[in-house]
């Protein structure tokens, strides 16, 4: 059993991460042009400087047990709002910041603040955030299904595709079990909590006190692991995604994309901390699915010939390590871990917003017919190239202190044969990357290109490109910060899930 303790802070940092964009998204509903552009530059800035409040304000020196910032109301008898952070949840508050601002700049530098699609982006961002800082499972989900509900708009709404149809009844489809198998999660632990303390309660810290009923854990531990599954997505729940980002609007996949990192979030916060026991019964079983989807999504995306295409399955075989280094279930495997979840979300999003430069100018993002377009746009070809280098682990990139820590944790927590075989799909992740980029920027094109526009890189993709290439070498020079948020959680609850193993294997003897 965790003790959690709680500590608050004078002002409503937490309310107000997740209102400001709840509020600048009632305003670009309505506004269009310059208003919408002031409007969605300001309330980015101001969420990422909150964001950067929160950061200075943690307290890394605490216990993992101690959970900061909390922020509680009570609404109507088990629903209730109640908030708090530790580094974990910092360090997904920190990214989704960002990479809600450099979506917004995207937008904007595409000329998209002529529609509504600004207020829905910053609804979503709200949504994560939402998901980000909650200590209440039913308030996650319920916030899930925002979620799901704005970015299934958007993809109908601004699709690229004239039929959007099957792209998007496939992604509910997946997302709607996946949200039924949390609810069904959510309730069970409600109802043991009942049968023990007489009342019914969604709380991470009050279910944490009270274990869940033997009988019912692996079906809670399973329902959770299937339900975030989908949103991570690990194979083989993973159907929804490629045609999604090959027929989505770019623009809106970054900020879409970190409802994933939602996906290894909730295994953290929830599925490990609530069912230790069954989490450590089964935890094989979540390896066996990450090295198979690995493999077979790093050998799809060698076959790609559509540049999204490819970014897609790149997206899943690098869930896999990431769910790998999880599901290790020891202290640096799962450091490993979430320091890859940041690291991904960096590099795709850089990967995606370049996809989105070179689609502008090219109106295409088949391989075959691209080429040579390091000639007119070399900041993005860098851009392009460091955010592979991240994929990969490449030193100087975010990427390279987390593949090393899940490969060093995952050869003690489950064997080295394992651990080799993940070593080997992140060398094919490599392969089909460079790849990627040769073809784009280094080849020959093999098709007409004389309707590409071929002027001189413009100010907006100097900037956009740079910053991204500063982001990524930054936070991969300087990773000290990160990893202090990441140590004291990561240590506590691999330390909590041995010993509550420990405890029930002496009692089951």
């Amino acid at each position: 059993m965790i003790t959690y303790i709680e500590t608050s802070h004078a002002w409503p940092l937490l309310g107000l991460l997740q209102l400001t964009p709840w509020l600048a998204a009632l305003l670009l509903i309505r506004l269009r042009g310059q208003s919408a552009f002031m409007v969605a530059s300001i309330a980015a800035l101001l969420e990422l400087a909150l964001a950067i409040t929160l950061y200075w304000g943690f307290d890394s020196s605490q216990a993992f047990s101690v959970m900061q910032y909390a922020e509680q109301v009570k609404l109507w008898r088990a629903l209730q709002y109640h908030a708090a952070v530790d580094g974990v949840s910092v360090l997904f508050v920190l990214l989704t910041a960002v990479l809600g601002f450099l979506s917004i700049v995207f937008m904007v530098f595409r000329n998209q603040h002529g529609s509504a699609m600004l207020g829905i982006v910053m609804a979503i961002q709200a949504t994560l955030i939402s998901q980000f800082v909650t200590l209440d499972l039913l308030w996650f989900v319920m916030a899930s299904a925002l979620q799901i509900l704005f970015v299934a708009y958007l993809t109908k709404r601004w699709g690229t595709t004239e039929d959007i149809t099957p792209v998007l009844v496939r992604f509910l489809q997946f997302m709607g079990v996946g949200l039924v198998l949390l609810m069904i999660a959510t309730l069970l632990l409600g109802w043991s909590h009942a049968t023990q303390q007489k009342v019914w309660s969604f709380d991470l810290i009050q279910l944490s006190r009270v274990p869940v009923k033997e009988e019912i854990a692996p079906v809670v531990f399973f329902a959770l692991f299937y339900g975030l599954a989908v949103r991570v997505p690990l194979f083989p729940f993973h159907g929804w995604l490629p045609d999604f980002i090959k027929f989505g609007n770019i623009a809106m996949a970054p900020i879409a994309l970190l409802g994933m990192k939602v996906g290894i979030y909730g295994l953290w916060r929830f599925a490990l901390i609530l069912t230790p026991q069954a989490a450590w019964q089964w935890h094989k079983v979540a390896v066996i699915f990450a090295v198979t989807g690995v493999f077979y999504a790093a050998l799809l995306a060698l076959r790609q010939q559509n540049l999204r295409s490819l970014l897609a399955y790149a997206v899943v075989s690098h869930t896999g390590i990431i769910t790998i280094g999880l599901f290790s279930l020891d202290k640096v495997a799962i450091k490993g871990s979430l320091l890859m979840s940041l690291n991904t979300g960096l590099a795709i999003s850089s990967l995606l917003f370049m996809t989105g430069l070179i689609w502008q100018r090219t109106r295409t993002t088949n391989l075959n017919r691209l080429g040579m377009m390091f000639d007119y746009i070399p900041m993005v070809g860098i851009a392009f190239f460091v955010a592979s280098l991240a994929i990969v682990g490449m030193p100087g990139t975010p990427g390279f202190d987390a593949v090393h820590f899940v490969l060093e944790g995952a050869i003690a927590g489950i064997g080295a044969p394992i651990t080799i075989l993940a070593a080997l799909g992140n060398l094919i992740a490599a392969g089909f990357l460079l790849r990627a980029f040769q073809r784009v920027f280094l080849s020959l094109p093999e098709a007409d290109t004389t309707h590409w526009n071929t002027k001189p890189a413009e100010l907006t993709e100097k900037i956009l490109a740079t910053t991204v290439i500063f982001i990524t070498l930054a936070v991969g020079f300087y990773d000290a910060p990160w990893l202090a948020l990441i140590e004291t959680p990561t240590e506590g609850v691999a330390a909590f899930i041995k010993q509550a193993n420990h405890l029930g294997y002496e009692a089951g003897h």
